[in-house]
């Protein structure tokens, strides 16, 4: 079981300065899950009905649920963050498409204003809830029967070395995998648990995809700075940098671009990093 504490992140950070950062940075976490989001897009899609309500957890700046409401115009999309500030991002670019609206609440919360959702969809949002078990266990409840569920999340932190292994060259350690469930980026990295969350929370037909895809940490004209830039800003590092010395943080800074030069493709930074595409279903048969 590999649940590594990095990045450990709880509901409350992500309604306050976690979300923040993420709202001014969109376009980078953007583009380092492009290539993701792209197979999750699909798998979305091919499981989502033509009418009825869709619930995007975590929805972020908005790119999934608003990616869903432009294949799916007769399909009501329904995207609820934490932060204030990231749904104000999404609501910017969905302007102009009709059935798609964004609210700030957790989702568990936006339930009891929604009829039963004829999907439930999340990318990478899902691993910050305190009680995974109940809160699934609720979004399985109020689902209209027979809805999927499909969303995404991390595998293992060691199969993602632009958050384990580049944080351990640059700060000299490496981080404690957790001995169970904390929120965060890998809290849902170990698929036996995932599965018998899903399937004691009552979905049925629970299965997991890995994937593996590319992690495109900076760009343009000289990507290493890009990176040292986002990285400085979203993450682990950003963390450790912050509450390092003064009198280590060069040092720190040198050990970044020197690792981020390893992983220089042309143009851009780019890292292999791993994550699952869950599936399943609510019970009953979808009308």
């Amino acid at each position: 079981m590999d649940r590594s504490t990095i990045g450990v992140t709880t509901a409350s950070d992500w309604s306050g300065k976690v979300g923040d950062v993420w709202a001014a940075e969109w376009r980078r976490t953007d583009r380092s899950f492009a290539t993701l989001s792209r197979q999750l897009d699909a798998a979305i899609l091919a499981a989502a009905p033509a009418h009825g309500v869709a619930l995007d957890i975590g929805c972020g700046a908005g790119g999934t649920s608003i990616a869903l409401a432009s294949a799916r115009p007769d399909l009501d999309v329904v995207g609820v963050d934490l932060s204030a500030e990231l749904v104000g991002v999404a609501r910017t670019r969905a302007a102009g498409i009709a059935n798609v609206r964004f609210v700030v609440g957790d989702g568990g919360g936006a339930l009891d204003d929604l009829p039963s959702p004829s999907l439930i969809c999340s990318r990478h949002g899902v691993m910050f809830f305190a009680d995974s078990a109940a809160t699934f266990a609720a979004f399985c409840r109020a689902a209209s029967p027979g809805a999927p569920l499909v969303f995404s999340c991390f595998r293992a932190a060691a199969l993602n070395p632009w958050a384990s292994a580049l944080v351990a060259v640059v700060t000299g350690e490496t981080p404690t995998p957790a001995t169970c469930y904390a929120p965060g980026p890998f809290g849902f990295a170990d698929e036996r648990w995932v599965e018998t969350m899903l399937a004691d929370a009552g979905w049925q037909g629970v299965t997991g995809e890995p994937v593996d895809y590319r992690y495109v940490a900076g760009a343009g004209d000289d990507p290493v700075e890009d990176a040292v830039s986002f990285f400085r800003r979203i993450g682990s590092i950003a963390g450790a940098l912050r509450d390092a010395p003064e009198t280590a943080r060069a040092a720190m800074l040198d050990k970044l671009r020197d690792a981020l030069h390893k992983h220089r493709e042309h143009d851009e930074i780019v890292f292999p990093a791993a994550a699952w595409i869950w599936r399943a279903r609510a019970p009953g048969d979808q009308r």
